[in-house]
């Protein structure tokens, strides 16, 4: 737990007061529309569902969302700091790329964007897990092998947890869609998570132990 943890947790024992311990701390999902339930109800998301099975387990590890609908990797590049002073998180879900690619922007600018909040999210003390995208195939081959490479090079030069393609387990399955063939319904949101979970897990157990040993 970091200083502003401390300090509201000072201020309830002063005040007699029960307030929870995750007020900073956790995870920050940091994403587009894909992780801030676009188009559905927002418990029902995948980030919601994430919230959900650690409360079961965890109370004390908080789940953050700061993800935009729409968001960029340089608009996220600005919003970071903020976020990371705010939520002062352990674990950051870096969930950012897929506008971009639609968008056909320079690869080169999101990689540089990718990388800052990467560094800047290790600075800040938390454990990084990268979600990968890909782009549909009308972007031209060339563009869509570039894009989806640009993730797993900054996996690999960062050393950082990775999962290759976010939407892998529902990809090929259009009824896993919204009408605009992009979004992820509902009832694709657990899947979405059980494909997170196993490269988000060991972050968590990580933190969990590190939090037990102070």
């Amino acid at each position: 737990m970091r200083g502003r943890g401390w300090r509201l947790l000072v201020c309830a024992l002063l005040l007699g007061a029960t307030v929870p311990v995750y007020a900073a701390g956790g995870i920050l999902v940091f994403g587009d529309s894909l992780s801030a339930a676009y188009g559905i109800d927002r418990s029902a998301g995948w980030v919601a569902l994430l919230r959900e099975r650690l409360a079961a387990a965890d109370a004390s590890l908080a789940v953050h969302n700061a993800s935009v609908s729409g968001e960029t990797t340089a608009g996220g590049r600005e919003r970071l700091p903020e976020a990371l002073a705010r939520t002062e998180p352990d674990i950051v879900v870096l969930e950012l790329g897929a506008n971009d690619g639609l968008r056909a922007l320079s690869l080169e600018a999101m990689q540089a964007n990718l990388a800052a909040m990467i560094e800047a999210s290790r600075e800040a003390g938390a454990e990084v897990l990268l979600l990968g995208m890909r782009i549909p195939t009308n972007y031209g081959r060339d563009y869509g092998e570039r894009f989806h490479a640009s993730f797993e090079t900054l996996a690999e030069r960062h050393d950082v947890a990775y999962v290759p393609f976010f939407l892998a387990p529902i990809a090929r399955d259009r009824s896993a869609f919204q009408d605009d063939g992009v979004h992820p319904d509902a009832a694709a949101q657990p899947a979405l998570l059980e494909h997170v979970w196993p490269a988000l897990e060991p972050l968590v157990t990580k933190v969990r132990q590190t939090s037990a040993a102070r």
